[in-house]
């Protein structure tokens, strides 16, 4: 099972989007609240989640999900039971995802030292230890990063990708050309 985690302030387009693509996949995936059960986002959108984080907390996952956003990232930075969950997904190999400003979550736990990643503009010094690139979505080994709302829908492709076993040019990339992608 894939975890969501959505804490008050996430970037709405970062957490929908990828969670219908993997839905779309015929993955199973799940919606946390970490600061309740209805989650507001940056815009204003309220979203019911489908469990609570002591729902999952110490049970095995096959990946986690952070969405940007503030203070949603901030909020997601702040949970001990978030910083728990991370641990556990590193240490068991499990894939950790993460998009604009939530990477910094992962740079300041040290997990990215040594990894390619990727963020929002302006967050890249959070990301200690990593090696910075350019591009929209990163994926090295374990774990997924992409840069903002604008890349939501192919940061969902490269999960279902990396569930898949495949790169850039497979499940994920069908999903997104059924759903009319411009530029496929």
């Amino acid at each position: 099972m894939l975890y969501l985690l959505l804490a008050d302030g996430f970037e709405e387009t970062e957490a929908i989007a990828p969670l219908d693509v993997i839905r779309r996949a015929g993955m199973e995936i799940k919606t946390v609240g970490v600061t309740g059960e209805v989650v507001t986002g940056s815009h204003g959108i309220a979203v019911h989640a489908d469990l609570q984080i002591d729902d999952i907390f110490g049970k095995d996952m096959d990946g986690v999900i952070l969405p940007g956003g503030m203070p949603g990232t901030l909020h997601l930075q702040k949970s001990l039971k978030v910083a728990a969950i991370l641990q556990r997904c590193y240490k068991r190999e499990r894939m950790i995802a993460a998009i604009c400003a939530a990477p910094m979550v992962l740079g300041g736990m040290g997990l990215l030292k040594g990894r390619q990643a990727t963020c929002f503009p302006g967050f890249e010094e959070k990301l200690e230890g990593a090696i910075l690139s350019e591009k929209f979505v990163v994926r090295d080994g374990q774990f997924i990063t992409a840069k903002g709302a604008g890349a939501a829908l192919a940061f969902g492709a490269e999960i279902v990708n990396y569930f898949a076993g495949e790169t850039e040019s497979g499940k994920g990339q069908e999903i997104l050309a059924q759903m009319q992608t411009p530029g496929l």
